[in-house]
């Protein structure tokens, strides 16, 4: 019969949440109030459902014992066995239940997301790609009721993008967009392309949850900024002021160009949300690699040989390499229906952590469909 881990630490935070509840200056604060009233509740529910599945562990080996006892009365042994299903079906759907509260929630799960879109290997193709990647998350966060905000971009010559950085803002916006970090390779047939040959061009993705002020301080003295003259189309009012910003963070290197905007504040704070959030995303791979408990996939080169995702238009089809999930709805995909992918990555994620909470090994399927 399946344990569960101990339940200890978490009775011990919830006995540190009922203590603070009961301080007289517990509602002087009502975010913080709010805050802790939730994980209480949370924490109280996973105790209880624990309990639960102690206690139909104990009435199954009841029922067992009873409906395998000789002696006892037939209608009593039939009535037990009767109800060993239901109580083993129950007991199962709790183990996991509990396994899925005990995973420790991720801070930056609430958090906005800044999205950077750059176009790697395959020319013009790669830009085009990359632009219609920047609609499907638009039209996927269109659906789900959130805001798209552009902070930067550089066109290319043909309609798409060489790059193109926004926010995405709305709820749990960073639990849905984080799985989408990496390398998206793209195979069709470019519409500059006269004899029909498939080409193979790819797209990196960097998603980063947008990092607020208290998360990490920025020395202003680190900071080398410079304005320019926007240019590009955006109309007169972009292209005949200094309103284009560029930051150098001198202590890594990183350089964030913002110039979206008309005024010169506004890509300044814009430049200024994007360093904040690659530090932070930064600080946190650093501490993760740490403990050898890297989760997302890195964006890599941009070559060919490393992606996350492949979109093949002339199958239909789109394959997510990590999990080995192949749909042949690539056209419905690309009109932002994301969600099943979505969906199927969560569930790996889980299955992962739940993997790592009871030390049992993870099978997936790799899915490597014909090139």
């Amino acid at each position: 019969m399946e344990t569960l881990p101990d339940i200890t630490p978490f009775q011990r935070r919830l006995d540190e949440l009922a203590a603070e509840m009961a301080a007289p200056a517990f509602y002087q604060n009502p975010r913080k109030a709010a805050d802790i009233t939730r994980e209480q509740q949370k924490l109280q529910q996973l105790v209880n459902d624990h309990r639960r599945h102690t206690r139909l562990g104990q009435e199954i080996l009841e029922a067992q014992d009873l409906a395998k006892d000789a002696g006892a009365d037939p209608g009593l042994r039939e009535l037990a066995a009767g109800e060993l299903p239901e109580l083993e079906r129950q007991r199962t759907d709790l183990h996991r239940a509990v396994l899925l509260a005990m995973i420790p929630p991720e801070p930056t799960d609430s958090r906005d997301t800044v999205m950077e879109i750059r176009a790697g290997t395959g020319g013009d193709e790669a830009g085009l790609f990359a632009a219609e990647l920047f609609r499907l998350y638009s039209k996927y966060a269109e659906g789900r009721g959130w805001t798209i905000q552009p902070m930067s971009s550089s066109p290319s010559e043909r309609g798409g993008f060489k790059e193109v950085i926004f926010l995405v803002t709305g709820t749990d916006v960073y639990k849905q967009l984080k799985y989408e970090s990496g390398v998206h390779r793209v195979q069709r047939v470019p519409v500059t392309e006269g004899s029909g040959r498939i080409h193979t061009s790819t797209v990196t993705v960097a998603v980063l949850p947008e990092a607020e002020e208290v998360d990490l301080k920025i020395d202003p003295q680190e900071l080398e900024i410079t304005v320019q003259r926007a240019s590009g189309p955006g109309g007169q009012g972009v292209n005949t002021t200094d309103s284009a910003v560029r930051i150098i963070h001198k202590p890594t290197g990183m350089i964030v160009f913002c110039a979206d905007g008309r005024s010169q504040q506004k890509n300044k704070a814009s430049a200024l949300a994007v360093l904040r959030s690659r530090l932070l995303q930064k600080r946190e791979e650093e501490e993760r690699s740490k403990y050898a408990a890297e989760r997302r996939s890195q964006i890599g080169s941009g070559d060919r040989s490393e992606r996350i995702r492949t979109y093949n238009f002339p199958q239909n089809r789109l394959t997510d390499h990590r999990i080995g999930l192949t749909l042949y709805s690539l056209p419905q995909v690309m009109e932002g229906e994301l969600g099943e992918v979505i969906a199927a990555l969560q569930r790996a994620d889980h299955e992962e952590k739940l993997a790592a909470l009871t030390g049992q090994p993870v099978v997936r399927r790799r899915s490597e469909p014909e090139e």
